[in-house]
């Protein structure tokens, strides 16, 4: 990967990063693996589907999510190496303790 292309993508992920719903939709799946989209709005203590959907749209773009769809359900996971590449102070080996409501 060439520096530009290295940069740019660092500048993304902090980017995505630096929002703290996002941030808390990282260390969730860290904690916890794979959850579906309704698990990560209970775990949040959200009320909108589509404020979720949007964080994790925006987490995929930058490839720090895995996607798999089982019929109407879709889980998300992390993408760990990306994370440990870009991010490795939130990278799930940490030991992250769940976050709470913010």
């Amino acid at each position: 990967m060439n520096d530009h292309k290295s940069f740019q993508t660092c500048v993304k992920i902090y980017k995505a990063l630096g929002e703290p719903t996002r941030l808390r939709i990282v260390q969730l799946l860290g904690r916890h693996g794979e959850l579906s989209c309704m698990e990560l709005l209970e775990r949040l203590q959200l009320s909108a589907g589509s404020t979720v959907s949007h964080h994790l749209r925006l987490l995929l773009d930058c490839d720090l999510l895995a996607l798999r769809k089982e019929g109407t359900y879709h889980y998300y996971s992390l993408q760990e190496q990306m994370l440990r590449q870009y991010a490795p102070a939130i990278a799930p080996d940490h030991g992250e303790t769940e976050p709470t409501g913010g």
